[in-house]
């Protein structure tokens, strides 16, 4: 756990995933965001539970939210959440992918799975289809790593 920001509480470590199959497309999410205007897309990731690791709560959420699991996982970095909080974000990169059903909680039943290209996600990224910055954040440490290698 961490800092309580402005009296909601403490604030956990979150974990993101960019899920690439075999043909390099990512998994992204979508829902609509009402208070937002509208639908956006996201990928995989959630808060820490109690005890997890970030590459443990990296592995449930990707199971849970788009029903995949991956045999092999990259960091990508760990960022701070915003400057009034000690809580990070993690990103990772998951290779090597079983797909199954998703696991959704009743706030998250709306969740739409689909799989894009990695350039045409980071082209929606810079259109603003992304609400939160680690998505597009790790969509772009994972396709600079692919070209490195």
């Amino acid at each position: 756990m961490s800092d309580d920001i402005a009296g909601r509480g403490p604030v956990r470590d979150a974990s993101v995933v960019v899920a690439r199959d075999a043909d390099g497309l990512v998994a992204l999410l979508s829902t609509d965001f009402p208070c937002h205007g509208g639908e956006f897309l996201f990928l995989p990731g959630g808060r820490k539970e109690d005890g997890e690791t970030a590459e443990e709560c990296a592995r449930r959420e990707l199971r849970e939210e788009a029903g995949i699991s991956a045999e092999t996982w990259r960091s990508l970095g760990a960022y701070a959440m915003t400057l009034g909080a000690t809580a990070r974000v993690h990103l990772f990169e998951a290779r090597q992918l079983t797909c199954g059903p998703q696991e959704l909680t009743p706030t998250e039943e709306d969740f739409k799975l689909s799989w894009w290209a990695m350039d045409d996600a980071i082209n929606a990224a810079s259109d603003g289809r992304f609400l939160l910055t680690a998505g597009p954040l790790a969509l772009l440490l994972a396709q600079r790593s692919g070209q490195l290698q």
